[in-house]
């Protein structure tokens, strides 16, 4: 048996609680170090700190600090066998992967952008999100250390694009995320089929805030969409499940509530990771784009440039059938131009 995956993190970390939530589905075992503490010492840093990160062996067999949950999922793949997070048909585990990344790049805008644009969710932020980096200090001082980390994370806006002009943009599109797949949940479990993918646990992670943790969206998903909230206490633990290869949909024959969820990925996550590519191609200062006929201002953010070329990349390897089934797939919903030449 092998030795328990450590990794540290915090529950207030959607990609924290992503990961979290395969190794439970995965059945693999694993250590949870909190972030900060006596439990982290000795072990190596990452270059940048992200949550969550794993402690996993480099390619020489040391020991060595592993950020950014998708890739790590694909390593625990090829690693650990049974119960997987991608499906064999690669038309679908394109899909999947596409879900995915519009969960970790822009579903996340939503989560960023409810916690710290309303007070009431500052105010609960700044209290919780410090006291699980420890809560045995004095009053004064964890009261400090919430008002340090809301001016951060307030300053932090801009990254994802939050401000006065994109806020209702993000607002919107959550609303008419949590609407699809509401609708979708209706028929199907799981984004799909009757199995889970590496893209709910996307969703998932993102979902632990938005209708777990931070008022404002918290109580407009309960409102809007309860089985969408009564799905992220599901997904939480699900080593239960027993996933059958017949579970997954068939892209030839995909069901009718999937198009619009494809849409809704079109409408904004498209035309913003499309101008942010070019832009860092570019060099430029700012990244411009129009979502929903409205104008879309932010700062560029390379790592997004480098998940369109993953994407693009992952389209390409497809073979014709499957691109075909793809293509056909997205044919009308604005995923469609991710692919188009010169795009």
């Amino acid at each position: 048996m092998k030795d328990p995956i450590a990794l540290s993190g915090a529950p207030g970390s959607p990609y924290t609680r992503k990961m979290l939530a395969v190794l439970r589905y995965r059945r693999i075992p694993y250590r949870f170090l909190p972030a900060s503490g006596p439990a982290l010492a000795g072990l190596p840093q990452p270059k940048v700190s992200l949550l969550p990160t794993f402690y996993l062996p480099d390619k020489n067999g040391e020991l060595a600090a592993v950020t950014d949950s998708s890739p790590i999922i694909r390593r625990l793949e090829r690693e650990h066998g049974g119960r997987s997070l991608i499906p064999d048909d690669p038309a679908l585990a394109f899909l999947d992967e596409l879900i995915e990344d519009y969960a970790d790049e822009w579903l996340t805008k939503a989560m960023f952008h409810y916690r710290w644009a309303y007070e009431a969710d500052i105010a609960k932020a700044a209290a919780i999100l410090p006291c699980w980096r420890g809560f045995c200090v004095p009053d004064e001082e964890l009261a400090a250390r919430g008002r340090h980390f809301a001016e951060r994370q307030i300053g932090r806006l801009r990254y994802v694009g939050s401000n006065s002009v994109t806020g209702p943009l993000i607002e919107a599109s959550y609303q008419r995320f949590l609407a699809a797949f509401e609708a979708h949940l209706r028929h199907w479990p799981y984004l799909l089929g009757r199995r889970p993918g590496a893209g709910d646990f996307a969703v998932f992670g993102q979902l632990t805030q938005l209708a777990a943790f931070d008022p404002t969206p918290m109580a407009l998903t309960l409102r809007a969409a309860p089985r969408v909230a009564a799905w992220v206490g599901l997904m939480e633990d699900l080593s239960g499940l027993e996933p059958d290869q017949e579970d997954w949909i068939d892209p030839a024959a995909p069901p009718p509530t999937l198009a619009p969820l494809l849409a809704e990925i079109g409408r904004g996550y498209v035309p913003v990771m499309l101008a942010n590519a070019q832009a860092v191609m570019a060099g430029a200062a700012e990244v411009e784009a129009s979502v929903e006929g409205r104008p879309w201002s932010q700062q560029p953010f390379p790592y997004q440039a480098k998940c369109l070329r993953w994407l693009r990349e992952s389209h390409g390897k497809l073979d014709v059938e499957a691109r075909d089934l793809v293509d056909a797939l997205l044919a009308g919903t604005g995923c469609e131009t991710l692919f188009t030449p010169g795009a």
